[in-house]
């Protein structure tokens, strides 16, 4: 029993010391370990630097987003006016056409003979007072009207 008590009182302070190591923790770490923990700190922090710079360039690329959809339905909306615009247009222009055909019909049918009558007429009539800085090229022609069939 001697020897039991012996073996007691030298465990006893290996216990306190032990004890005492995992109360206040052990601050000791192996060389290669403490490498490869600071390795995956840096790691870890330029992971988050990415991140943030991602996030950035994420948020930035969804404002566009925003602003060219935006932009879009601006451009949408405008296309519509101007096709109805151009639609309203054609109309007017095709009525005109059809207005202008039947005059001249009418027109040609009445009195041939009055038209070829007024020609000499008017250009003898035309005053001669142009100016010679102004060219006859700069008159404005009027282009041919176009006929399209009637659907």
């Amino acid at each position: 029993m001697h020897t039991r008590s012996r073996r007691a009182l030298m465990g006893l302070p290996v216990v306190l010391i032990g004890g005492m190591l995992m109360l206040t923790g052990c601050d000791f770490w192996p060389p290669a370990l403490q490498a490869q923990i600071e390795q995956l700190h840096s790691e870890a922090q330029q992971a988050a630097a990415d991140k943030a710079l991602l996030q950035n360039q994420l948020n930035a690329a969804n404002k566009a987003k925003e602003e060219l959809q935006i932009r879009v339905e601006d451009l949408t909306r405008v296309n519509k006016e101007k096709s109805a615009m151009i639609a309203n247009l054609e109309h007017t222009i095709a009525a005109a056409r059809e207005h202008a055909v039947k005059a001249t019909k009418s027109h040609s049918v009445k009195s041939p003979e009055k038209a070829v009558a007024k020609k000499p007429v008017k250009s003898a009539a035309k005053p001669t007072m142009k100016s010679s800085s102004k060219s006859t090229s700069a008159k404005k022609t009027k282009p041919a009207p176009v006929r399209r069939a009637t659907p």
